[in-house]
């Protein structure tokens, strides 16, 4: 539904001059006279689709919608400013949840300096939902996109993926720090961070981009956290397909020139591991090389809105 929908809005919707970049990205471009250009991002969470609060802590589902959105500014490599926050809260023990909700996210909110600007609060019977709505400051080095990556373009990913249901999906760090250190030091022609699942969100980026991807299975970075769901879990996919799949890890993609690629792994400059995983290619779709060399088409997978 959400593909079909961006598509119906980009052609519902009429260009505005205030807008430098709009649908299609992890967040907007907002020109603003006389100032860096503002970036803004928007995540709405539900009860029963990304969290469930019978089972998990308001503090870490409070975190975690914070998270998300400054995860969407790592992505474009802009600086956190403020948020917005939203709550649709059952009636039932409503200002406690709301005020478990803030103990979350606002330890993660003092950690990269966001200012909590605002929002609005309602009770109703229904399940809860947070919206939140984070602002971000492009740097002197340009904001990040997905559009920019080009054939021969290196692929390269941040961390490790798969299992996030482990933990992972509420207890991330957002590479924030990371995307910003790297936009200063290095040429990086698109980026963007995994939330549905590595293979579903490269292939976004390759078709924003105009061009497909091919991904090297041997190099992709499998969590630990991965092969322990696969070895417990009934759905009898391999650490592999997690990894390619399972979405929610918040780990940044870069296509990067060759000789950049090349600096970067040298440089190794971050505390997070940097990994290779593949190459834009001029041909668009999503192709893979597997463990035996063969090069074969990959559907991209993960979670559809």
């Amino acid at each position: 539904m959400e593909a079909e929908f961006v598509d119906w809005l980009r052609k519902r919707l009429s260009a505005h001059s205030n807008v430098e970049l709009g649908l299609g990205d992890d967040a907007a471009i907002l020109r603003w006279k006389d100032a860096a250009n503002c970036v803004v991002t928007t995540d709405l969470l539900t009860d029963q689709v990304d969290f469930d609060l019978e089972l998990h802590d308001p503090r870490r589902i409070g975190r975690k919608t914070l998270a998300v959105n400054l995860s969407d500014l790592a992505a474009m490599a802009s600086r956190p400013v403020a948020a917005v926050i939203s709550l649709a809260l059952p009636r039932d023990g409503a200002l406690r949840l709301a005020q478990e909700l803030y103990e979350g996210l606002i330890p993660l909110a003092e950690e990269f300096d966001v200012a909590i600007a605002g929002g609005d609060t309602n009770c109703w019977q229904g399940p809860l939902a947070v919206s939140v709505t984070a602002i971000g400051a492009v740097t002197p080095h340009g904001a990040l996109r997905r559009d920019g990556a080009r054939p021969n373009d290196v692929l390269m990913v941040t961390g490790t993926f798969g299992g996030s249901l482990r933990g992972k999906q509420f207890d991330f760090t957002p590479r924030v720090r990371e995307a910003l250190d790297l936009n200063a030091n290095y040429n990086i022609h698109a980026a963007l961070d995994v939330s549905d699942g590595l293979s579903l969100d490269i292939s976004r980026l390759a078709q924003e981009s105009g061009c497909g991807a091919c991904l090297d299975l041997d190099t992709i970075p499998v969590s630990q956290d991965a092969y322990e769901l696969s070895a417990s879990s009934p759905e009898n996919l391999t650490p592999l397909e997690r990894a390619l799949s399972d979405g929610e890890d918040f780990e940044l993609v870069l296509a990067v020139p060759s000789k950049e690629a090349e600096r970067l792994l040298s440089d190794q400059a971050l505390e997070v591991p940097i990994t290779r995983i593949g190459v834009c290619t001029a041909q668009p779709g999503l192709t893979c090389i597997d463990h035996r060399g063969r090069t074969r088409s990959l559907a991209p997978r993960g979670f559809e809105h």
